[in-house]
């Protein structure tokens, strides 16, 4: 499974508002509970690859900690949370947000907005006993060399095992599975041409447990946003 979770799991799961910081700088509610929204997997591009950006719309980063799940379940509890978990990676979920903030006021989905193709950058899988604490771990991401987010996850709201538990409650977690845990503050706009990289670090700097490095693209062809 380790080596090949984008091709076995079915679902990713991507929790929203989950660092306080990044929930004002979007003038957010602050949740009460965990909540999620799905991305396709066919959305996924390796290290190395292109971020197509379509017509139209203003396309943001958001750089997280990804969770990969080794044993599914239903109802799983808090208490057994971590021992469901596989491994880790780090990942961009990316955001149509023009689209998103459109939509948003209609009340209709979000699923357009953050499902285009290339809209899950994704690193190579990070081994569980690889990661002493998910819950200090530093998460960067710099657009031309400039350090555009720069957080830990020690500031989740709501821990990965409450993450797991909420989710778990409403839909059967599988072998693959891919559990976005949200984003630090900094969220902003990519342009064509931009160079992309991001890292997941323990906290003292003293090793890097996964990077990333893309480039955006402006898409040809397919859907074209009309505000």
């Amino acid at each position: 499974m380790a080596a090949n979770f984008l091709r076995s799991g079915k679902k990713i799961l991507a929790i929203g508002r989950n660092y306080l910081e990044h929930v004002k700088e979007l003038s957010n509610q602050v949740p009460k509970e965990p909540f999620f929204f799905l991305k396709p997997t066919t959305s996924y591009v390796v290290s190395g690859g292109k971020v197509e950006i379509p017509k139209g719309t203003v396309v943001h980063h958001e750089v997280e900690l990804g969770v990969i799940i080794g044993q599914g379940g239903r109802d799983i509890s808090s208490q057994h949370a971590m021992s469901h978990i596989a491994g880790y990676a780090l990942a961009i979920d990316m955001t149509a947000r023009n689209m998103q903030d459109q939509v948003k006021k209609k009340g209709l989905p979000w699923s357009a907005a953050k499902g285009f193709d290339t809209f899950t950058p994704i690193s190579e899988f990070i081994p569980a006993e690889q990661v002493p604490d998910a819950h200090n771990l530093r998460l960067w991401l710099k657009i031309n060399g400039e350090t555009k987010q720069d957080g830990t996850t020690a500031d989740m709201m709501f821990r990965i095992p409450r993450l797991i538990e909420h989710v778990s409650s409403i839909m059967t977690l599988e072998e693959g599975d891919l559990l976005l845990t949200g984003t630090p503050s900094g969220v902003g706009p990519l342009v064509p041409g931009d160079a992309i990289t991001a890292g997941l670090e323990l906290p003292d700097g003293s090793k890097t447990l996964a990077e990333l490095s893309l480039t955006a693209v402006q898409r040809e062809g397919g859907y074209a946003f009309a505000p």
